[in-house]
């Protein structure tokens, strides 16, 4: 039954598990119910709250957590299985009093890699979590709980980043993209959300139907810090949540085959400077990992921007390991399908699996969880002597915390607090990062909000 408060309209619902989800006993179901130490309810409830409010352009985590701050879940266990109980669930999540079918795929999804997550993973000698070699071996588990290691394997599934504060323009050309992809028969994942994440996914479907093609992927990687800025959009068919930004990141380069980037802003720019770090690894020399960067005509300044950045602190051997092409969408979609024979062909004469990519070498670097603060913000070495890879390093974190900042309810009650971070570093590495975010400010790329921007963070020029 649909209750209204104000102009808010919720629904009070039980729900079936729908999708991939195995029982859980009693100590998990406490683990779910719990808000103590080590309990899972509250960031259980952020992220169901996330995928239900799915298709509502909002980045504003704490303003869609006070929206509907009456939310809360419970659960049953049934003879049947394990019942999940709504109170004050946003209402377009339902039609006609029913739960969207794709919605609860999603709402299972969440419980099923935070258990995972909990009990699987953490503590489990298994997964040194320390490690690198461990760190992987648990991104691959969690990937294989959530079923996207599909067998038989096939090289097809083309990563897709960009933001989610992006123009109307941008976004009708992220879905040409998809389109294009569709029709060639590759399969789509990207960071799950709104903007240059949705339209890929939208396009692909209109082109894997001309195309008759059935069992289409929509594969979307989030993390619990950012979900609830980015809910999932409603074309996602295959949806893991990974523990943090670091293992996400990890996720998209072991099971895509290759990317493509699209107009976004900082959270765009860390995972360029993620991918282009770990490829600058002598080890990944010889590993074709193909990456496009493309948008409209009117995108042109902003990916030259980057690649000015990238070859000012990054150097030339990082600008190779990616191409440019503008306004050009079939251009975009038949390189990539060629590019990916040679992907195909490698792992082919290396043994290597289709399905994971596991001769890619990443350095620890790249794998240790970044939470940004203050302290760890400005401890941040961002200078000129830095071999390469260690650069891309903490530029990458630079741009994570600047993303914390715009959309993680726990970073801006800091922010709040303290005011913004500062970023020290090489004078000339600070004035390239200072135009740079200065350009994705005054483009509007920051933030969904149509209001003016206020920065989480001061460039300061200099050491």
């Amino acid at each position: 039954m649909t209750q209204t408060s104000g102009d808010v309209a919720t629904v009070d619902a039980e729900v079936w598990p729908e999708g991939s989800l195995e029982v859980l006993s009693q100590f998990e179901v406490d683990l779910l119910r719990s808000s103590g130490e080590g309990g899972l309810y509250p960031l259980l409830r952020r992220c169901l709250l996330a995928v239900l409010n799915s298709g509502v352009e909002n980045d504003d985590a704490r303003a869609v957590l006070a929206r509907y701050s009456n939310f809360d879940v419970t659960f049953l266990q049934k003879d049947r299985g394990l019942k999940m109980s709504l109170t004050s669930a946003p209402a377009h999540a339902f039609v006609d009093g029913k739960m969207i079918r794709g919605t609860r795929e999603l709402l299972f999804a969440v419980l099923r890699d935070l258990v995972f997550a909990r009990n699987e993973i953490h503590g489990d000698e298994r997964f040194d979590l320390e490690t690198t070699q461990g760190t992987t071996n648990a991104v691959f588990h969690i990937v294989r709980n959530a079923r996207l290691l599909v067998l038989p394997a096939e090289v097809g599934l083309v990563v897709c980043w960009g933001g989610h504060a992006i123009s109307r323009n941008e976004y009708d050309y992220s879905k040409l993209i998809g389109y294009e992809l569709g029709l060639r028969e590759l399969n789509i994942c990207t960071g799950c959300g709104p903007g240059a994440m949705k339209g890929p996914m939208k396009g692909a479907t209109i082109g894997h139907a001309k195309q008759r093609v059935r069992n289409g992927r929509y594969v979307g990687i989030t993390e619990p810090g950012i979900i609830a800025a980015e809910s999932p959009n409603p074309i996602v068919n295959s949806l893991v949540i990974m523990p943090d930004m670091e293992k996400r990141l990890e996720a998209f380069v072991r099971v895509g085959h290759g990317i493509i980037v699209l107009p976004g802003g900082a959270g765009t720019t860390e995972e360029i400077l993620y991918l282009l770090g770990v490829l600058l690894h002598p080890d990944n020399a010889n590993i074709p990992m193909p990456m496009i960067m493309t948008g409209p005509p009117s995108a042109e300044p902003y990916f030259r921007q980057i690649d000015e950045f990238v070859g000012a602190t990054l150097g030339k051997e990082a600008q190779r390991r990616y191409e440019i092409i503008i306004g050009d969408a079939p251009a975009v979609a038949n390189k990539m399908n060629g590019l990916l024979d040679r992907v195909r062909e490698h792992r082919r004469q290396n043994g290597d699996a289709y399905y994971f990519n596991w001769r890619l070498k990443i350095d620890r670097d790249f794998q240790l969880p970044f939470k940004a603060t203050h302290a760890s913000m400005a401890a941040l070495d961002v200078s000129e002597d830095l071999p390469k890879h260690e650069l891309a390093a903490n530029l990458r974190r630079v741009f994570s915390g600047i993303v914390s900042g715009n959309v993680r309810e726990d970073t801006l009650a800091l922010i709040e607090k303290d005011g913004p971070f500062r970023i020290t570093g090489s004078g000339r590495i600070m004035t390239l990062l200072d135009d740079l975010l200065a350009a994705f400010v005054k483009q509007r790329r920051m933030k969904l909000a149509s209001d003016e921007y206020i920065p989480c963070y001061r460039v300061d020029g200099g050491d």
